[in-house]
């Protein structure tokens, strides 16, 4: 009876996942959508994703987000985020995260996602991993969106992991990318998503959700070449958190 109580519960959790994802796009949708016939009106989308669909959804399903920081980043400069990825709450975390506006790199898949998946394929860089040409053109489009001032989130495990794997292998693109561009790389470790809302369905529940933003990686110095070098050394950083 226990048993069936708690799966009975996680699916209400879930349920209410949803409800809390889609009742602020259909509330706020013409603006939403005002928002992404421009780039340059990118900054008041962010506003609203992050203010009024993010944060909500943090503290609806009960994951107030706690954070330590060892170092802010600065107002008006691009950055490249990174961070594990064990959860759907993952995307509002680092909405949460950072106050200045920046646009995710992720998988197209995404776009099958309804409501989310219509504003998604209007702001976000999607990228076909299967696909060389897709995977080029994100840079182009990186590029551009760095020159308005944006910063760019990547979660480079490029999926998420099975579930008995801690971190998975980190593929090449936001290191080269940032390197490219001479921007700092943030590595954050997100520590509770996998037991506050996994992929698993009958799984998960209310708790803090915490998150340390370790000390920043500057490329400006540095080559294509040292690409492997960096994203292990940002690997190895986050994953020795993880195993603590």
């Amino acid at each position: 009876m226990l048993a069936l109580l708690k799966k009975i519960g996680q699916t209400l959790y879930r349920i209410w996942f949803y409800i809390l994802v889609a009742v602020p796009i259909l509330i706020f949708f013409p603006f939403l959508l005002a928002f992404t016939f421009s780039e340059r009106n990118y900054p008041q989308f962010f506003w609203m994703a992050r203010n009024l669909w993010a944060i909500p959804i943090l503290y609806g399903m009960g994951c107030p987000p706690q954070i330590v920081r060892g170092r802010h980043m600065e107002k008006g400069r691009s950055y490249m985020l990174v961070a594990n990825h064990t959860s759907m709450l993952d995307i509002m975390l680092m909405l949460w995260i950072s106050r200045s506006p920046f646009v995710f790199v992720g998988k197209k898949e995404l776009v099958k996602i309804p409501l989310f998946g219509f504003f998604y394929k209007r702001v976000c860089i999607m990228v076909d991993r299967e696909d060389t040409r897709s995977r080029t053109g994100v840079y182009r489009r990186a590029q551009r969106r760095l020159n308005q001032g944006l910063s760019i989130c990547i979660f480079p495990e490029g999926g998420v992991p099975e579930e008995h794997v801690i971190l998975d292998e980190f593929k090449d693109g936001a290191f080269k990318m940032a390197i490219a561009h001479g921007i700092p790389i943030v590595p954050m470790t997100f520590f509770d998503g996998k037991k506050r809302f996994p992929f698993t369905f009958f799984s998960g529940g209310p708790g803090v959700l915490r998150v340390k933003v370790h000390p920043f990686f500057e490329t400006q110095s540095l080559t294509e070449e040292d690409k492997g070098k960096l994203r292990e050394q940002v690997r190895g950083l986050i994953l020795m958190d993880l195993q603590k």
